[in-house]
């Protein structure tokens, strides 16, 4: 043991030395003024960045407007004056010009040509400008486009608040996701009513896997049940946090103005209030955080316990996905019901804590919202299921 802590230290110290020199003698050798973008391409609404840096042993100055020029189809496009300052560079210094509060001057694809021009030095630079392909015109005009629409028109609603525009936004869209959410938890109420069928159907063919099945397809089909029935709801919800995550991640960010419908022209993102009961939802407080994902580990627990437990017939049992301990033979290739109970009721409270944790605070309150709506719907359900 004490040999593979030897090679195991000499490993980490070579490293460590060869880094730590390798670091010293590099050094960015100086050749001139480096004009490029920052990025190789970019896609309409464009948010083009230009980046001068100095590699010289002089101080550089210039006018963004006087001495950067841009040209586009062979013409000459002039730059606002908002944009126009004095910059000076000193050696191995480097500067962004931000062009994205003026993302309306690359709306139109083609090639971009910026020139830098420092006394008789030339620097031209390309930018490439494209359309978003398939998917993303359609992922663009069928969620983003209308999320954050109605997005902008909540906040606006709700004197440009974005937490009271978060939490009806959220309530939207489980009204709208009501009919597969619903069939979601009726079926996994059915799949706990039946799991005594499912114990003897793998009790009767032990060892045969195939006629196994067979059966319990031949079940789940008379009982009306989809085994896979839980998964739906998960598939459609998912695209549609990503998609809000999306935009409250770059909501300050002016290029999304770009995607505003012609009734909402006058909405503002500067005019936008992240706060929300004392809290920036676009804020990191850590100790914050704790007790936000605690709160909604506590409401995720809660919503979980009720859709497994629940009297479900007259005689007042309590059907739960459970494997018996008197059990002394349990078939290895079907999934441990009791496993699958405890992760479900303890595991993803843990997952949705820790996911919210890391994430910036409007997560925490869509979960929240959401999880309540959850609760509510599903003592629905089982009362349904009851009867």
């Amino acid at each position: 043991m004490k040999k593979y802590l030897d090679i195991l230290l000499f490993t980490l110290l070579f490293f460590f030395i060869f880094s730590y020199f390798s670091g010293k003698s590099v050094e960015t050798p100086l050749n001139g003024i480096v004009f490029e973008s920052t990025k190789s391409s970019y896609k309409v609404p464009a948010w083009v960045g230009l980046s001068i840096t100095n590699n010289t042993t002089k101080i550089v100055k210039l006018n963004t407007c006087e001495d950067i020029s841009m040209r586009y189809a062979g013409k000459v496009v002039p730059l606002p004056d908002e944009l126009c300052r004095e910059v000076e560079l000193t050696p191995r210094q480097w500067e962004v010009l931000d062009f994205s509060k003026y993302y309306r001057l690359f709306e139109n694809p083609g090639n971009y040509i910026f020139e830098l021009t420092l006394g008789e030095e030339k620097h031209i630079k390309q930018v490439e400008v494209k359309y978003r392909g398939t998917i993303g015109k359609i992922f663009t005009g069928l969620l983003f486009a209308p999320m954050y629409n109605l997005l902008a028109y909540l906040t606006a609603l709700f004197s440009n608040s974005l937490g009271f525009a978060i939490v009806v936004l959220t309530i939207i869209i489980r009204i709208l996701l009501l009919f597969p959410q619903h069939k979601m938890m009726v079926g996994q109420r059915k799949m706990q009513a039946i799991q005594p069928k499912i114990k003897k159907l793998q009790e009767k063919h032990k060892g045969n896997q195939q006629a196994l099945g067979m059966e319990l397809m031949k079940l789940y089909k008379t009982e009306w049940v989809s085994p896979m029935g839980s998964c739906g709801f998960l598939l459609i919800q998912m695209p549609i946090l990503l998609v809000i995550y999306n935009i409250i991640l770059n909501i300050t960010s002016l290029k999304n103005e770009f995607y505003l419908y012609d009734s909402l022209k006058d909405f503002k993102i500067s005019q936008i209030n992240f706060d929300f009961l004392g809290m920036d939802l676009l804020a990191a407080w850590w100790t914050a955080w704790i007790i936000l994902a605690l709160v909604v580990a506590v409401i995720q627990f809660i919503q979980i316990k009720l859709s497994l437990h629940g009297k479900v017939n007259s005689e007042k049992t309590w059907v739960v996905l459970e494997k018996k301990k008197w059990e002394k033979e349990y078939n290895p290739m079907m999934p441990d019901p009791e496993m699958m109970n405890k992760f479900m009721l303890y595991g993803m409270p843990a997952m949705v804590a820790i996911f919210t944790y890391t994430l910036i605070a409007w997560v925490w309150l869509y979960w929240w919202v959401s999880t309540l709506f959850a609760i509510f719907q599903q003592l629905f359900v089982n009362k349904i299921v009851k009867k």
